[in-house]
């Protein structure tokens, strides 16, 4: 209807997947490394969650055009069936035969093991991919399981991706499904889009359809990403209401009192924010777990033992800020311009760490100078409660109410308040306030172990295995290892899984940058920390 107003091509936001249209965004790139590391390991389950309309079909559809040639997928969208159900959709998927009404499921069982045989023997690989795995019931997900049983000396016959929302993690969490969960290889949860990625997309879809003028200029999308709240398929509802909207009105492009409006014809109340209170009293259900931290976190680990160290202390509880202290503002208003916030920033968590700086010098090059100190850099977008788990002072991205972006160092946390220098400022200023303005962005420093060359993955042998072994060890009150060089062999890596689910972490059993974050966490190390013992929030 609009498109000829506007010289499109086509209608640049239908909700089908179009791989004209394919935007693949950091978190979405990740989420494929992950699919396509889980796919060529030894087998078993790799798990892909998020929320709904976050594009995990999309990462799914990218993998499948990078699966070897001689592999066979089984694609099951409806979850809701009963055990011979299933079965039977996969040998229809596959092109299995079997007796016509069959109910069995041992027929079904061993018509799909003689069909993976052959396969292997071929050279052939088998995929399972389940979409909406949260509909999954108990008894379909065992028999799931036992299909991984089907294996040969060497190797798994089948490879099965559970793909569904962010409640399949709690169901794979309870302890009837955790001989599941320990087969899970590799997993992913996939974010939303970032403020700079909403943009991103919105103006790549809209040239693959033709549009040679700018139709959301960049205030608009600054909003679009805070009434979306980075959602491509609620981007794609949004824009094509709002584009409706503008071509009714006879605009060119689309203005922020359109895009409002098309957002509530498009979500009704909700008026595009979907976190509300309940995001927020998980923030601070977060910050507890982490408070609570040094009383149950090992205990919870080993069921028995007491993790050692944790910086933070119940006691230091209290959920209301002071209402007769007068909080700072975050919001910019420094002699410095807002384009240099970002190094003024990292100078403020450099000195955190005790560590000087010349002003001249950018972030990389800091970065690149602190390696021989054992320290390294963090960079990336992530959840504001993600944030607060890592523990560290961090460069955080915030924007004011014009979506005009700027940085500032959040140093520490305590109680319900923060301390951020802002510019050249020093704030105290509310929780609330900090996560209502922060954009996703960071950067932060951690301390990398002794030798350590990059991520860790199973079967490497690398002397950090040895660090990872020893710090498991006093959480599970037994002596470590005595290999110096050790392997990372599987048992480790199912050790390491269990610790990364027990601390909130992507449990895919990779040592890297956030998992050694969480072990020197619980190991009570000497570094720079958001909150300290005595100083929970």
């Amino acid at each position: 209807m609009y498109s000829e107003h506007f010289g499109l091509s086509e209608l640049p936001f239908s909700i089908a997947p179009d791989p004209r249209y394919l935007y693949l965004s950091e978190h979405h790139r990740e989420a494929l490394a992950h699919l396509v590391y889980g796919i060529n390991s030894e087998g078993g389950f790799v798990l892909l969650t998020g929320e709904v309309g976050t594009g995990k079909t999309t990462v799914c559809r990218c993998l499948l055009e990078q699966l070897p040639e001689k592999t066979d997928v089984a694609f099951i969208y409806n979850p809701k069936l009963t055990v011979d159900e299933l079965l039977a959709s996969v040998c229809d998927e596959l092109g299995i035969a079997y007796p016509e009404g069959n109910r069995s499921i041992k027929v079904f069982i061993d018509r799909i093991n003689a069909y993976l045989l052959e396969n292997f023997s071929q050279g052939r690989k088998t995929v399972l991919i389940l979409e909406e795995a949260q509909n999954l019931g108990a008894d379909v997900l065992e028999e799931i399981r036992l299909l991984t049983n089907l294996e040969t000396d060497r190797q798994k016959l089948l490879q099965i991706i559970m793909v569904g929302q962010p409640e399949l993690r709690e169901i794979l969490a309870r302890p009837e499904l955790r001989q599941l969960a320990q087969r899970i290889t590799a997993r992913y949860h996939l974010a939303p889009l970032t403020e700079k990625e909403v943009s991103e997309y919105v103006n790549h879809r809209l040239e693959v359809a033709g549009a040679k003028n700018i139709l959301f200029p960049e205030d608009v999308t600054r909003h679009l990403f805070r009434l979306s709240n980075g959602i491509p398929r609620l981007i794609n509802l949004i824009c094509d209401r709002a584009l409706l909207g503008a071509y009714v009105q006879g605009k060119q492009n689309v203005d922020k009192k359109t895009l409002i409006r098309a957002s509530r014809e498009v979500l009704g109340d909700r008026k595009g924010n979907f976190q509300g209170k309940k995001s927020l009293k998980r923030v601070f259900a977060v910050i507890l777990i982490i408070v609570c931290g040094a009383a149950i976190g090992g205990a919870y680990y080993q069921r028995i033992q007491p993790v050692v160290g944790q910086n933070v202390s119940v006691s230091a509880v209290k959920p209301e800020v002071n209402k007769d202290i007068k909080m700072d503002t975050l919001l910019w208003n420094s002699a410095i311009p807002p384009e240099r916030s970002k190094m003024v920033a990292f100078e403020s968590l450099l000195k955190e760490w005790g560590i000087s700086s010349q002003k001249s010098s950018g972030t990389k090059e800091v970065c690149e100078q602190i390696l021989d100190k054992g320290l390294r850099c963090l960079e990336g977008n992530t959840s504001f409660d993600q944030l607060i788990l890592m523990n560290r002072p961090a460069v955080v991205r915030f924007a004011d109410e014009q979506g005009r972006g700027y940085y500032a160092a959040l140093k520490t946390i305590r109680d319900t308040t923060a301390h951020v220098a802002v510019g050249s400022e020093n704030r105290t200023v509310t929780l609330q306030e900090l996560k209502e303005r922060f954009r996703g962005e960071y950067l932060l420093i951690w301390r990398t172990p002794p030798d350590y060359k990059g991520t860790v993955y199973p079967g490497e042998n690398s002397p950090v295995t040895s660090w990872v072994d020893k710090r498991l060890a006093v959480m599970q009150g037994r002596g470590p290892r005595d290999n110096k060089n050790l392997v990372y062999t599987r048992d480790l890596v199912d050790q390491v899984k269990v610790f990364q689910t027990d601390r909130g972490i992507s449990s895919e059993g990779l040592v890297g940058p956030q998992t050694i974050i969480q072990l020197n966490n619980a190991y009570g190390s000497d570094e720079p920390k958001l909150m300290r013992k005595g100083e929970g929030a």
